[in-house]
């Protein structure tokens, strides 16, 4: 299995636990010398603004500060290089970490990026950061959210595709980019792919304007259409017929409830990025969607996506 061999895991140093540093470890050890590199990203305004120091004070402030955390790096690293594990540690002094991530994603060339989320403590979900939905919304490689527990094995990976878009290419690519990442997931953690999709219902302002309308056939065929779709997509990628969830509703409710009911361990989903602005925008349907995900997510980017985070 060669899937991923170069993980950068985005160490949150508020957090006691790291569990995307145990995930990817979980990975490289089913990996074939795989490297993964811990990163870490600090910063303190009133280092900045103090005017009782020079610039050389200012700057020796930064390096203490980013010698203590790269020593904390180097003793979470520890344990796991023990068990022959490849484990390198970078510091980076930021005021924006999602930044500083992707453009050490650009000059490294890492294949995955791990991140911790964080329970909400009110709806028992997860609740993403501004890092996050940065990290989402501009983050050129796969990215992979994670709560604290471990991914058994025989569990379900759910992939989320967009049936009505497959006369467009983009969207066409997507679903099989988000179908053959699940496929190569799936062989390393020995789990189960179930796909899932979402139908509109007949639009009310068609049947309130054209009497002539007939609902029924329309959502008939509507819903023999995305059927047809996702079997053979299953089919490509050697999905069980008994995993195909098709349902009428909104994405971002069908979805949430699908995982939930088989017990999603992962969410696949792709992220299609819109410009405007300057800036790289997720679609709505997909922050819906995230938002209201309880498990791990793996976000996909579509093929020549380009970053809108440039090198310095």
């Amino acid at each position: 299995m060669l899937k991923y061999r170069n993980i950068l895991v985005y160490i949150d140093p508020t957090q006691e636990q790291q569990p995307a540093l145990q995930r990817a470890v979980e990975i490289a050890q089913k990996e074939q010398n795989a490297k993964i590199t811990l990163f870490l990203c600090c910063y303190d305004l009133t280092y900045e603004m103090t005017s009782l120091s020079s610039m050389e004070e200012r700057h020796a402030m930064q390096s203490l500060v980013i010698r203590d955390n790269r020593e904390w790096l180097e003793t979470l690293a520890a344990p796991y290089r023990e068990q022959g594990l490849t484990i390198g540690c970078q510091v980076h002094w930021h005021n924006r970490p999602f930044q500083a991530a992707i453009q050490s994603i650009l000059k490294e060339n890492y294949d995955l990026l791990i991140k911790s989320t964080h329970p909400h403590s009110r709806l028992s979900a997860i609740l993403f950061t501004p890092t996050d939905w940065n990290l989402l919304r501009k983050c050129p490689i796969p990215l992979l959210l994670v709560k604290a527990k471990s991914w058994p094995e025989n569990s379900n990976i759910l992939c989320a595709v967009d049936c009505k878009s497959i006369q467009d290419t983009e969207h066409h690519d997507l679903n099989e980019t988000i179908l053959s990442e699940a496929n190569d997931i799936a062989a390393m953690i020995s789990s189960n792919i179930h796909v899932v999709n979402a139908y509109p219902s007949p639009p009310m302002n068609i049947m309130m304007e054209l009497p002539e309308f007939d609902p029924i056939h329309y959502e008939d065929g509507l819903k023999k259409f995305h059927q047809q779709t996702l079997s053979d997509y299953a089919h490509k990628y050697h999905i069980d017929e008994k995993n195909i969830h098709l349902h009428q509703g909104l994405p971002e409710d069908v979805i949430s409830s699908v995982a939930c009911d088989i017990k999603a361990e992962l969410v696949i989903l792709g992220t299609v990025g819109r410009s405007g602005l300057g800036l790289t925008l997720l679609g709505n349907t997909a922050e819906q969607v995230i938002d209201k995900l309880d498990c791990d997510l793996l976000a996909l980017k579509p093929k020549g996506f380009v970053s809108p985070i440039k090198l310095e």
